[in-house]
């Protein structure tokens, strides 16, 4: 049987498929080109827009990693892909949801994830619903503005948990295989997927100013001047999103329950990663 990744040219995608092993792996991807050469994956081209392309890509598979994009009908598309693999027979999903999924309730990506949460939970689905936490990678995105010396995310003074990508695949692998490799489908569960501190906008500045080696100054808090700034470079529509985000993050955080990183820990088999390591990392790609 078969393990079928969506997502699979994405960067969390891409990280399981680094880490995937000992399984027959299906990576389902619009262009087969971009997800290059790997051994033991077959490139399977589809589109979750596409029930046929989904419906065809899940023959023969008794396990599904299941990440959907932020887009307008991200809903959509994560439940048809959910009944789809129902259909199938699919024994065992992994899907990567957000922490705090149903508390962003003004947040429209968050509203999808959570949405499709309660179809699992209701249905009774034998699925591990991952919260993962805002991504550090997330971060890279700002490079211009720290190398000016300014943390331009406006996540605000209550803090959040950032988790690298890295060990996010690290869970979905140790999931899905627990999933695959078990002799019959096992009942739902969540875990919330962080990293190992909380840390304010003006933490991570301070991180930064260590890792570049001048002064780093966090951004304006502005949402309005945020979202203005964000249209520049993304349609609108996801500029609403994002911001919404960011405004939840300033109001209450995304701070993890206190088991939380020793789960994490206990699942992955090391230690999670932190955000000074990620950011030295950052640094020293740059100056290469």
């Amino acid at each position: 049987m078969t393990i079928l990744v969506t997502g699979a040219t994405g960067q969390v995608g891409a990280a399981i498929l680094d880490r995937l092993h000992g399984a027959d792996i299906r990576a389902l991807t619009r262009d087969p080109a971009h997800l290059g050469e790997r051994d033991g994956v077959t490139a399977v081209q589809g589109d979750l827009t596409d029930p046929v392309s989904v419906e065809a890509a899940l023959q023969g598979v008794d396990t599904l990693f299941l990440l959907t994009s932020v887009s307008p009908d991200e809903a959509n598309q994560a439940m048809m892909a959910v009944n789809l693999a129902k259909a199938a027979g699919v024994r065992g999903i992994v899907y990567l949801s957000v922490s705090h999924a149903g508390r962003y309730v003004d947040t429209p990506h968050y509203a999808s994830k959570h949405l499709v949460e309660r179809m699992i939970w209701t249905a009774g689905l034998p699925a591990t619903i991952l919260r993962a936490n805002y991504f550090m990678q997330n971060d890279l995105t700002a490079k211009d503005a720290l190398l000016e010396g300014v943390f331009p995310q406006p996540i605000g003074k209550v803090g959040v948990a950032m988790v690298d990508v890295r060990d996010i695949a690290d869970a979905a692998v140790a999931e899905l295989l627990r999933r695959h490799q078990a002799d019959a489908p096992l009942p739902a569960s969540l875990i919330e997927v962080c990293g190992p501190e909380v840390l304010t906008a003006a933490d991570v500045a301070a991180i930064w100013t260590d890792a570049l080696g001048f002064e780093v100054s966090p951004g304006s808090a502005d949402l309005g001047a945020f979202e203005a700034g964000l249209r520049d470079r993304m349609p609108a529509w996801m500029a609403h999103d994002l911001t919404r985000m960011f405004g939840g993050f300033q109001r209450e955080g995304m701070v993890p329950a206190p088991q939380a990183v020793a789960t994490m820990e206990q699942l992955i088999g090391h230690p999670l990663r932190r955000y000074r390591d990620f950011a030295q990392e950052a640094v020293a790609s740059w100056r290469t």
